[in-house]
């Protein structure tokens, strides 16, 4: 909805440096509000920063917090290719003395969004080795009017909390660091290691043990391949034993690799028991079974809450109906062409801070919220997936709210491309491909055309 009306410029608090924040800033800028951005770590990048360091108290990330955000392990590349990566105006060009490959490794992401932060000079509004330990509402007006809202911080190794208040406030912390672990009886019993694959870095500290992987998604099925190497004997416990053809040539080839059903129990003697009565002695479980949404520092007074993973009410997964436009979320849809979206995400948030746009009415986002939730739980999909998208149509859809370009065809098959080698060569498939002619396409794409890039240094 176009608004024709502009308002005065607003302090915004952005919360992350990584992509998604980034992108965030960029567009609150250029809509001419003041920006800050809070980052925990020393460096941009959120997620693609990689931490070699794992110490944690507790590997499981139950009880402790986690000091180390990233999930990052070292050898990991990235699973779709570089052209449909990367911001709409700002192509993830290959650059000469660098990781040059298609699917570069995880380094090369970094080095891209260093880049872009560079290019359109965002480190000056970042304030790093700062996190936000608390973001409460200061005036609460009907439905979030004149809201504004009360941010604390505290930079590392400083005591002191810092106090300050914004206008608006965009969440941009991320969802791959909290891990979601399973309810498996004997859990807390099990003597022997376990940890999640959030703190998972290298496979040398596996050598000659027996090792249950619990999942079979992208970092269950990299993690096996990884350890077939070092480990004695790597057990891949899977919801389903109807797996894709990859990974079942991947299994085929290596003697110590196995396909196993769910874990049924966990027995103090070591003994890991599967549903179907097999059974095996472990030495580490290691839980790739995926990651939970965490916004420990936000109080909205239970407007805003968490349940199994669904963060709501939500209205197109970006902004709480009561508080909007002065708190908003991005990022937290998953399964999709993630820096596009996230770029049409930010552009509409600016361009809503800035008057230039409109949202619905309360009652509106409301009920299109409800027939969304009513819509995931016919089609029988687990609240906990509530914001996996697996659907360009919604993408471009949601760019229409804010005028952003429909994801181009070139992009769409791409990426449709990446899943269907993956799914029949997992070993091979970031080296070995045939989509010369859709590579052809993308690079005559404007995307690809842009020589401004070129001047960033290497």
């Amino acid at each position: 909805m176009v608004s024709d009306w502009s308002q005065p410029s607003k302090n915004v608090c952005v919360i992350g440096a990584g992509p998604s924040g980034l992108v965030a800033a960029r567009e609150l800028r250029k809509e001419g509000h003041n920006v800050v951005v809070f980052e925990q770590s020393h460096d941009v990048g959120g997620q693609w920063l990689y931490d070699p360091n794992v110490e944690v108290e507790d590997p499981l990330g139950r009880e402790t917090s986690l000091n180390v955000h990233s999930s990052i392990y070292a050898s990991l590349r990235l699973t779709s290719p570089r052209e449909i990566m990367g911001f709409t105006d700002f192509p993830f060009l290959v650059k000469k003395g660098r990781d040059m490959r298609r699917f570069p490794g995880h380094g090369e992401l970094l080095m891209y969004l260093s880049d872009f932060c560079a290019f359109f000079g965002l480190r000056e509004m970042i304030r790093f080795n700062t996190k936000v330990e608390y973001v409460g509402m200061l005036d609460y007006g009907e439905f979030g009017k004149d809201l504004r809202w009360v941010v604390r911080s505290k930079e590392k190794k400083c005591e002191k909390m810092v106090e300050e208040v914004f206008d608006a406030v965009v969440v941009a912390t991320g969802h791959y660091s909290k891990p979601r672990l399973p309810s498996i009886r004997g859990m807390e019993a099990w003597k022997r290691k376990q940890m999640h694959s959030h703190v998972y870095r290298v496979p040398e500290p596996f050598r000659n043990e027996v090792v249950v992987v619990v999942g079979n998604s992208l970092s269950g099925q990299d993690i096996s391949m990884e350890l077939v190497d070092v480990a004695k004997d790597i057990y891949l416990s899977a919801k389903s034993t109807d797996v894709s053809e990859g990974l079942s040539r991947v299994i085929s080839k290596h003697e110590n690799l196995h396909l196993c059903p769910q874990i049924d129990s966990l027995q103090e003697d070591g003994r890991i028991v599967f549903v179907d009565g097999t059974w095996v002695i472990a030495d580490t479980i290691i839980y790739c079974t995926g990651y939970s949404y965490s916004f420990p520092f936000l109080d909205t007074k239970g407007i805003v809450v968490v349940d199994d993973d669904r963060v709501g009410p939500l209205y197109e997964h970006t902004f709480p109906p009561t508080l909007a436009p002065s708190l908003s979320f991005i990022g937290i849809p998953r399964k999709l062409i993630g820096f596009p979206f996230f770029e049409s995400q930010a552009k509409w948030i600016a361009q809503l801070l800035s008057g230039k746009r409109a949202l619905p009415s309360w009652d509106e986002m409301m009920k299109s919220i409800k027939e969304f939730y009513l819509s995931r739980d016919v089609a029988g999909v687990p609240k906990h997936n509530t914001h996996d998208i697996a659907c360009f149509e919604y993408c471009d859809k949601y760019g229409d709210n804010v005028g952003f370009p429909h994801l181009e065809e070139w992009r769409k098959e791409l990426c449709k491309s990446a899943l269907t080698n993956a799914d029949a060569n997992l070993e091979t498939y970031r080296d070995s491909y045939d989509d010369h002619e859709l590579l052809q396409v993308a690079h005559q794409s404007p995307h690809f055309t842009q020589l401004e890039v070129e001047s960033i240094p290497m």
